[in-house]
């Protein structure tokens, strides 16, 4: 996604903002359990703030699969007496956070408890409980069903306790960064990208599709053939609109099998959200494709900015996450994709931008859809997911809104994906605008390490894909 330079200062600055605090864990100082047994479906108590700026705040999050009106509920300290009711008419959504400022009601001390009530004040939902004040905000990491910790504070978002205590660490391979196209060939906008053996997918989101071939042994130039010199324009179902793709991905079926795209809108109407997943046959020697299918997600997620939609998305196969015990959220048991009806062999999952949430979903060949997995990245925004097969972790991808950074996740013992590690940009780069990550299979591994590339949005110095290193 484009922006201006004065919108990413913005961003950046926000987010420097809520890092400097710092993720730091502290244990020891709850005085309950952090998840009691819930009244009503996936409510949870999220973030507490009991100092600084927001003090005296609740976040509640919906772990949950369905929308849940929270109308009239009440939050509690630790003393009866103390009641703030939730305004009527507020729902939130699954995977939606909500941030209540009580302290018009009642204050929250450094050995205190907030408590979550259903309206009728005596019904408890969840509660928490602490020794001391938040340093600056206490939160469940992974949101909604982890334990709490001190982290910066997020109201209203994913949290960045950094799952459980994970900190950042350096990039894990090579410092040294170089380009990997000729200079302006591709121009701004370059976003996702999937490597397929010797050739290299990118969605560019003025609606574009890109085939790239080797150029030499380090960079990447256009396929002439069939219809690929200038890439291939993109369009919905029916051949009307353009999409604001921004991730690609494969199946195990490979691109023979289809591409699918991410896309936040369309760019046709660019001021509504459009939260699609799109599936091209790229078989032909046409110059424009118009999508196969499409997976609308939008009523299926929280509301963000129209620019500020699905960045990222990968594919893992049914097989890699029944053997992890990957938990179905949408039933709360071990995920079985015998229950669902004929799909391309394993879950979608994309990234938001505007919330840094990762949804995991289910997309059925006649078009519905079934959400399975809900979580937090940590960061304030996913640009770019990637799964690698040969490590079993899925990357995470944020670009200078945060420094960046990449994460990786991988399915914990309670079955849910949690991060593994958090690893700041080689040395050697730049804080550019990447919003695209592609990992080369273990085939490429030469001497400890195999290439890595990005795509930079903004094209800056000319180069919209550059060159890395990751240890095998």
């Amino acid at each position: 996604m484009t922006e201006s330079r004065a919108r990413r200062w913005r961003r950046s600055l926000r987010v420097l903002l809520v890092a400097a605090a710092g993720p730091t864990l502290v244990v020891g100082a709850l005085t309950a359990a952090p998840a009691r047994a819930a009244a009503a479906d996936g409510i949870r108590i999220n973030e507490v703030v009991t100092t600084g700026s927001v003090n005296d705040s609740v976040e509640l999050y919906n772990q949950g699969t369905a929308t849940v009106d929270i109308s009239g509920w009440i939050l509690k300290d630790d003393n009866d007496s103390s009641k703030y009711a939730i305004a009527s008419g507020t729902t939130l959504a699954p995977g939606g956070f909500a941030a209540f400022d009580v302290h018009s009601s009642f204050g929250l001390g450094s050995d205190d408890e907030a408590r979550l009530y259903l309206a009728d004040g005596t019904t408890l939902v969840d509660s928490f409980g602490w020794t001391q004040h938040s340093d600056p905000s206490w939160s469940r990491c992974p949101d909604g069903s982890g334990s709490f910790g001190q982290a910066a504070v997020t109201l209203g978002a994913a949290n960045a306790c950094g799952s459980g205590g994970v900190s950042a660490t350096a990039w894990p391979g090579g410092s040294a960064v170089a380009t990997a196209d000729t200079k302006n060939a591709f121009g701004s906008d370059m976003s996702g990208l999937y490597q397929e053996g010797s050739v290299m997918w990118a969605a560019q989101n003025s609606g574009r599709l890109w085939r790239l071939v080797p150029n030499g042994s380090t960079a990447w130039k256009a396929d002439t053939a069939n219809g690929w010199t200038s890439g291939k324009a993109l369009r919905f179902p029916g051949g009307s609109g353009t999409p604001d793709d921004e991730g690609v991905t494969l199946t195990g079926a490979g691109s023979a099998g289809g591409v699918y795209v991410s896309s936040e809108r369309n760019a046709d109407s660019s001021g509504t959200s459009r939260l699609s997943v799109l599936k091209y046959d790229v078989s032909g020697t046409a110059t424009t494709i118009s999508a196969s299918a499409e997976w609308n997600l939008t009523s299926d997620l929280p509301a963000v900015g129209a620019n500020l939609g699905l960045e990222g998305i990968t594919w893992v196969p049914d097989a890699t996450l029944t053997a992890a015990g990957f938990k179905d959220a949408s039933t709360g048991t071990a995920y079985d994709p015998n229950t669902y009806g004929s799909h391309a062999g394993g879950v979608f999952f994309v990234g938001v931008e505007g919330t840094g949430m990762i949804y995991g979903y289910v997309l059925e060949d006649g078009g519905t859809f079934t959400r399975v997995a809900s979580v937090g990245s940590g960061m304030a925004g996913v640009m770019e997911l990637q799964w690698e097969p040969q490590a079993s972790r899925l990357w995470a991808v944020c670009d200078d809104t945060c420094s960046g950074q990449h994460r990786t996740l991988g399915i914990d013992s309670s079955g849910v994906f949690a991060t593994t590690a958090i690893h700041n940009r080689p040395t050697g780069m730049d804080d550019f605008n990447n919003e695209g990550f592609a990992v080369s299979g273990s085939d490429a591994c030469s001497g400890g390490t195999k290439p890595v590339w990005w795509s930079d949005d903004s094209n800056d110095n000319g180069h919209a894909l550059r060159r890395g290193t990751l240890t095998c």
